[in-house]
């Protein structure tokens, strides 16, 4: 009960935080998620680095996420057109360059997951920028992906629990079925039809078909996360929410499915303001 009680009360808290910086101001959405980014990118390589042969500067692959995360706010908000994507290019090189004056065997391994890092944690939480201003200031939009997310896990987990007999990827995920995995899709279904209502901008079929796409993707990338921890041989990637793991077991099925809904909203209202 008491593991139920912390669960329940970090899960809040850390929803309520997402919630109301995106729908507070553009300005509380960028201080908390790119804390929530370079938190990650911690995360990520203080758990890499215990391999053998691998030792990234975790400082030098949070400032480039800081970077990246702030020059497409910028560039995403109208803020500035100024291209500061090109000083987060530089800064790249730089790391690469700099790993001729360090005294360390294996420095491809050091780039490898630097990059890793970058693409896999940095961008994903950039592309948020992206979706928040895809058409102007839209928070419902960017918290409809979280929703759909949340509401997919609920209900895969709610199935997989009742009706799960068939593994979706036993060797990555034992727990996760088939039965789990549609019964989510289906309630997310839900999350779509809500949003169509608040946003009648976009029809209720697009709607639908959005809210299918993000279960896709945001499923496999709850999947990768769960490679990366089985290669590296850990449960959680930190226990900075108490009862729930750290950043990046919360954020997993975000990093793929936000790129994608950028994309795919991108192309929505390219054919809706034709």
């Amino acid at each position: 009960m008491n593991n139920f009680v912390k669960r329940t009360l970090s899960g809040s808290v850390f929803v309520a935080l997402i919630v109301g910086s995106i729908l507070l101001s553009q300005y509380s959405f960028a201080i908390v998620f790119v804390a929530f980014c370079c938190g990650a990118l911690y995360e990520f390589h203080k758990l890499t680095n215990h391999q053998t042969h691998v030792n990234v500067k975790i400082w030098l692959s949070m400032l480039g996420g800081f970077l990246l995360f702030g020059s497409s706010f910028l560039y995403s908000s109208g803020i500035s057109n100024y291209p500061f994507f090109l000083f987060y290019g530089v800064y790249v090189i730089a790391v690469f360059i700099s790993e001729l004056f360090r005294i360390k065997t294996h420095a491809l391994n050091n780039l490898a997951y630097f990059v890793v890092g970058q693409v896999l944690i940095a961008v994903p939480f950039s592309a948020l920028n992206f979706i928040l201003f895809v058409n102007n200031w839209q928070p419902l939009l960017l918290l409809s992906v979280f929703v759909t997310i949340w509401v997919n896990d609920s209900g895969a987990y709610v199935f997989g629990v009742t009706f799960g007999k068939h593994r979706l990827f036993e060797r990555i995920s034992p727990k996760k079925s088939w039965e789990g995995f549609v019964g989510g899709a289906f309630v997310a279904l839900l999350s779509g039809y809500v949003f169509s209502l608040l946003i009648p901008q976009i029809s209720l079929v697009n709607w639908l078909l959005f809210s299918e796409v993000i279960v896709v993707f945001s499923t496999l990338g709850d999947l990768i996360e769960s490679l990366i921890k089985r290669t590296i041989n850990v449960k959680d990637f930190g226990n900075i929410i108490p009862g729930h793991g750290g950043l990046l077991d919360r954020f997993d099925s975000m990093l793929l499915a936000a790129p994608i809904a950028f994309v795919y909203l991108s192309l929505l209202f390219y054919q809706i303001n034709k």
